[in-house]
């Protein structure tokens, strides 16, 4: 058994993409574990860049099978709109795409009340994509959300869509505002858009495990990091679902016993898109620097995201939350041309060292990052391929990293396409991994 399982270690935004559409060639199937269309995986792949959404980023691959796991909410316009993408782009996927039957719906309404609540006076901003994905979460642990297999009965999903509308308008209602929506437009909307997605939609629980049964190795993908986790990230200022790795076997239905190991994807340096702490955030011209240099615009949104610094203790805390095996680093040509970087080795909170995560905001907010400086490299590490034609100070900087956070660092992203990676030989990915990865 090898199923492994891909997490980003940061606030979002690591590479994950790439990464998964890299490693997919050793497995047969890659299965997506919870979030919705709010982020956005980038791949590219020689002159076509790829922005998935909802479907796993191992599509690309063209003998591979592809689950969307019951831990996703989907909004079905827009996964039609991904599917039709790829297939004008030669992707094909019935067949290989699948649905879960357990998902649940994003619909209209849960965009217009997170609009209400995000432009909320009293509210606080969390700095959403108003994409509806909070309501949606919000409705299924409240019980009254609306799964794909809903609309496979039609009278039943009208009336769920009926009373939905009726909550959602009088929930607006009481913030100020209204909600001029038609239940049964609504209804009619999303079940012709049902209809089209039915031939996917399978007990994919049932499927993954059967196929991992029968010795198929499955690569498992989040969205989103483990900071914008709702449980164990920077609460409130997180996403809605668990990005972390004990998402995986909710979100699809597995054993935790079926994983056989963890990577954890992170920026040479880290970037956090919406509102919230960022301990070590650049805000003056090195901020701006390492923004333009990396291209840090969210791939759906187009929101800046913000920059800073490499954290350890957030790392560290990344490594213990979701026990992994291994690191991989993207991005680090961002660095090329820096003098000096610094890096967060640990926090000051009220004059004491530590090098914990505070639970609560406000005392994270207040977190004074220290730093250990490192020369930079001042050479081009873009589309480098093996560890040695590194320069010597680059190397320093990812051994600098591998010390202080404990975790092997695996592959090297030094570019966004596929062959601009380097892979550690020996290490435990290598061993991991069910076919050895061969990058072309």
């Amino acid at each position: 058994m090898r199923n492994l399982l891909v997490v980003g270690a940061q606030w979002g935004d690591e590479g994950k993409g790439k990464v998964v559409d890299l490693l997919a060639e050793s497995f047969q199937i890659v299965a997506r574990y919870q979030g919705g269309h709010n982020a956005g995986h980038t791949v590219v792949i020689g002159s076509q860049t790829f922005v998935l959404q909802l479907i796993p980023s191992g599509i690309l691959r063209k003998e591979l099978k592809a689950v969307i796991g019951n831990g996703v909410v989907v909004d079905p316009a827009a996964l039609l709109q991904e599917i039709e993408v790829l297939e004008k782009n030669g992707i094909t996927t019935p067949g290989r795409l699948f649905i879960s039957n357990r998902a649940h719906l994003i619909f209209p309404y849960h965009q217009a009340i997170e609009r209400v609540m995000e432009n909320s006076a009293t509210g606080q901003k969390i700095g959403t994509t108003s994409r509806g994905i909070g309501p949606a979460y919000e409705d299924k642990t409240g019980r009254r959300g609306i799964r794909v297999a809903d609309s496979f009965d039609e009278k039943q999903f009208r009336e769920l869509v009926a009373s939905n509308v009726e909550e959602k308008k009088a929930a607006i209602a009481a913030k100020g505002g209204s909600l001029q929506m038609d239940a049964q437009e609504i209804a009619s909307s999303y079940l012709e858009l049902c209809r089209r997605l039915h031939p996917l939609v399978i007990d994919t629980s049932k499927y993954l495990n059967n196929e991992m049964s029968a010795g198929k190795a499955v690569l498992l993908e989040g969205a989103q990091g483990t900071l914008l986790d709702v449980d164990h990230g920077t609460y409130p200022f997180v996403t809605s679902s668990n990005a972390t790795a004990g998402g995986a076997c909710t979100g699809l239905g597995i054993a935790p016993t079926r994983i056989s190991g963890i990577v954890g994807v992170a920026k040479a340096y880290t970037t956090r898109v919406g509102n919230g702490p960022f301990p070590s955030e650049a805000h003056d011209v090195a901020g701006e620097a390492l923004r333009k240099r990396g291209h840090e615009f969210g791939s759906v949104t187009g929101r800046p995201r913000r920059c800073g610094w490499l954290d350890i203790p957030l790392l560290r805390y990344s490594a213990m939350i979701n026990g992994l095996d291994a690191l991989i680093i993207t991005k680090l040509d961002v660095l090329d041309e820096l003098e000096e970087i610094p890096i967060c080795t640990s926090y000051e909170i009220a004059g004491k060292s530590t090098l914990e995560i505070p639970a609560r905001i406000d005392e994270l907010a207040r977190v004074q990052p220290v730093y250990h400086t490192m020369p930079g490299w001042k050479q081009s590490t873009f589309g480098c391929k093996r560890y040695e034609d590194l320069p010597a100070k680059a190397r320093a900087y990812l051994e600098f990293i591998r010390k202080q956070v404990g975790i092997e660092i695996s592959m090297i992203s030094t570019g966004p396409e596929r062959s601009q990676t380097i892979l550690m030989p020996g290490t435990r990915l290598d061993k991991l991994l069910p076919a050895p990865l061969v990058i072309h």
